[in-house]
């Protein structure tokens, strides 16, 4: 252990190698249920160079990586190591924003860059980023990225990646590569940006997308240290409204008449326990909300922006709600207990502490997927008949909608509250979170995220795919050093080992 510690300080310094038993304990473990493992060190980076050092000191000594850029709390057990004996990556201090350019709507980013730190500071710029639903304000804008969080504006997500565009990667052979427009030519980021050459295409080098290799890989293929990610321009009028409905399938037809249309920005659809969470501010207030808000409803925001902003809100508002009249359906400005303006101002920020998922019951474990929209009201009878078996309250159970890419498919999200203090209600969540999981997958739930216990319910069906993928990570990660046992990828044994 000294010899190790001593060799990693030599990398970073010595204040940045921690191993007292507080700060190991907090990286053991998060919110999942994923087995507790104690990591042998944590190591905080500063830069690419440094996270190059590392990588080859893991391959001479077969020490197994797991970097981390998020702050607490982590929800998917990602981060958790899958193997005694692994160094945690902290790249959370890695905090720089490279650039923001608004006449191309770009931003150049360190995986530290959280949230709450890009929003406010491309808000200067007149742009802003579309983000998941109620991100975690320290949630890191690079990994929510890679890991292919639904964004609300799917009109212009045109793969599902987007709006990731280039990455600087170090594999875990310890190579760095430049990806897509950065990977073409000089690579030095100043030359290239006084030579007008921004990073925005995020295809290539080549003909290979290399980007896609760390999509949703949770740190098994390599580390990025810097991202460039394609914003928008910042909205002069913005407004919210709502489409009410008592049941969900009354919702879809108008939702995908919208998509085909390509109207509004933000477009989704969540029933009423899940707003009363999003803009609840204690858990008597969520209930009160709950009683009060529709069982289901379509939020969609409008944007009008430099050009002729006024006129542009004002005739999506007028084509939508009439789309909605001829499905039985109504568009309004607010629903019981708040307005659409409150909610734009929520959605379109971080959440608020402690996390929004939280604040109900004081713990809450997602199953999340991607399917297609016509599919969700029969998953969300599944979810529902597995609940009731396992006496869970079907009313506690919060749904969100995502259409992604344009609505080619949609992420659906049912988000399970409980008491972390009661134990009867823990082994309840853990029942039901389990059982729920496969029987959403026995009836077409694609894990496209494939955390946990959602890795073999994903692989196990695909073996092709998994045999794939296991050659991808013997090239570029030839000593399995990468997050070891994550995905479908095996434990691997370090050489001290």
């Amino acid at each position: 252990m000294g010899d190790m510690k001593a060799e990693l300080a030599a990398i970073v310094g010595e204040d940045n190698v921690l191993d007292d038993a507080e700060t190991l304990d907090g990286y053991s473990s998060d919110r999942s249920f994923a087995r507790a493992v104690t990591p042998r060190l944590v190591v905080r980076v500063a830069g690419v160079d440094e996270v190059q050092k590392i990588i080859v000191w893991a391959n001479q000594t077969g020490t197994p990586l797991v970097p981390i850029s998020s702050g607490p709390p982590h929800c998917h057990g990602d981060t958790v190591p899958g193997v005694d004996g692994a160094v945690i990556v902290d790249l959370g201090g890695m905090k720089k924003i490279l650039q923001m350019n608004r006449r191309n709507r770009i931003a150049l980013i360190e995986p530290g860059v959280t949230y709450s730190e890009l929003l406010p500071a491309l808000a200067k710029k007149g742009m802003r980023l579309s983000n998941p639903l109620l991100p975690r304000a320290n949630k890191s804008v690079l990994t929510s990225l890679l890991e292919r969080e639904p964004r609300l504006n799917c009109r212009l997500q045109w793969s599902s990646l987007d709006p990731l565009r280039c990455l600087e990667i170090v594999f875990g052979d310890g190579n760095k590569l430049w990806t897509g427009d950065a990977g073409m030519g000089e690579l030095d980021l100043q030359k290239q940006w006084a030579g007008q050459h921004w990073q925005l295409q995020p295809v290539g080098p080549g003909q290979t997308d290399f980007y896609r290799f760390l999509a949703a890989a949770q740190g098994s293929m390599g580390i990025a240290t810097w991202a460039s990610v394609r914003c928008e321009v910042m909205p002069q009028i913005h407004k919210l409204n709502f489409v009410l409905a008592k049941k969900l399938d009354d919702l879809l037809d108008f939702t995908y008449r919208i998509l085909r249309f390509r109207y509004a920005d933000e477009l989704f659809i969540m029933n009423g326990t899940d707003l009363a969470c999003a803009i609840g501010e204690d858990a008597r207030q969520i209930k009160s909300l709950r009683e009060q808000l529709p069982p289901w409803m379509v939020l969609v925001g409008i944007a009008g922006r430099e050009e002729l902003p006024a006129e542009r809100v004002e005739f999506q508002e007028k084509d939508i709600s009439e789309i909605a009249q001829e499905f039985g359906l109504e568009l309004v400005p607010e629903v019981p207990g708040v307005d659409g303006k409150y909610v734009l101002d929520v959605i379109l920020n971080p959440s608020r502490e402690p996390y929004w998922k939280y604040i109900y019951k004081g713990d809450c474990q997602d199953i999340f997927f991607v399917s297609t929209l016509d599919r969700a009201p029969g998953f969300f009878k599944t979810i529902s008949s597995v609940a009731e078996t396992l006496g869970y309250p079907t009313s506690d159970i919060g749904v969100y909608l995502q259409p992604r890419h344009q609505g080619v498919n949609c992420h659906c999200e049912f988000s399970l509250p409980y008491d972390p203090e009661n134990t009867g209600e823990v082994s309840r969540i853990q029942a039901l979170y389990t059982q729920a999981s496969e029987a959403l997958a026995d009836a077409g739930a694609f894990y496209t995220r494939p955390y946990g216990i959602w890795s073999d319910m994903s692989f196990k069906k695909d073996p092709q795919s998994t045999a794939l993928l296991k050659q991808i990570k013997n090239i570029f990660d030839p000593s399995g050093i990468m997050n070891p046992g994550k995905l479908c990828f095996d434990l691997q044994v370090t050489k001290e080992g």
